[in-house]
């Protein structure tokens, strides 16, 4: 049963892609205005979790709660319609459509007058919108791109933003820009999941933290209790399990 305040419950989450078992009896839970992170080595589960909470990977057990509603069984389109939002690892825009089009596939339940109010709402935070409206999403930069997506995911008016790895590939300067964009978001109270391989930073900004180890929870507690010597040992974790 799902903890009170809970906005997103998950008891005995297991992913599996035929022989292989990336995520095992993963149990988590997130409170509405919380900023959680999800941290593992590379392949440890991850992203697997993140597309298993929106229906895009196989679960092969447990239940989830979202908004206080069991979506285990729902499809993809009824699960975002909830409420959920997920910006993918690799942003997947659509590179031959324009900035402005990207932002209205994000915006397709709002009407027109709704979706120009909200969208230059986000223009100060996300200026490239605004500056680059009628360019190919494609000749955008990695990190240009990346501020598209979560812009075109946040005029979903997601309840849950799940983030998966924003930082990846970006240089220095740009992943500094990702996370006050991120860390913005939380002064809001926008409720994110965050996957970051970047454990330091993503630490710095989140509220609580889940350490998976060969898709096992390792480790998980209060960020400011997670340190570079307790992340070395959930790490290991995937030689125990190996």
């Amino acid at each position: 049963m799902a903890t009170q305040g809970a906005i997103l419950s998950i008891a005995g989450l297991s992913v599996s892609y035929g022989t292989v078992h990336a995520v095992r009896q993963l149990d988590m839970e997130i409170s509405e205005g919380e900023t959680v992170v999800l941290l593992g080595a590379n392949g440890a589960g991850k992203s697997s979790t993140l597309n298993a909470i929106v229906g895009l990977a196989p679960r092969s057990g447990g239940r989830l709660v979202f908004a206080g509603e069991d979506i285990t069984r729902k499809p993809t389109e009824a699960i975002i319609r909830s409420g959920l939002a997920l910006v993918p690892e690799g942003r997947r825009l659509f590179s031959n459509m324009t900035v402005r089009e990207n932002l209205r596939l994000g915006a397709a339940a709002l009407s027109t007058v709704e979706f120009d109010r909200e969208r230059q709402a986000l223009e100060d935070m996300f200026p490239i919108t605004r500056r680059r409206a009628h360019e190919q999403a494609g000749l955008l930069s990695g990190g240009e791109q990346q501020q598209v997506a979560i812009a075109r995911a946040l005029l979903a008016r997601p309840k849950l933003l799940l983030l998966d790895e924003p930082s990846l590939g970006l240089a220095p300067i740009i992943v500094n820009t990702i996370f006050e964009i991120i860390a913005e978001l939380k002064r809001r109270k926008v409720t994110i999941l965050l996957v970051e391989q970047n454990a330091e930073r993503a630490l710095s900004i989140a509220d609580r933290a889940y350490v998976l180890a060969q898709g096992r929870l390792e480790l998980s507690g209060a960020a400011g209790s997670i340190n570079a010597t307790t992340l070395e040992k959930a790490y290991l974790g995937e030689r125990e399990h190996a």
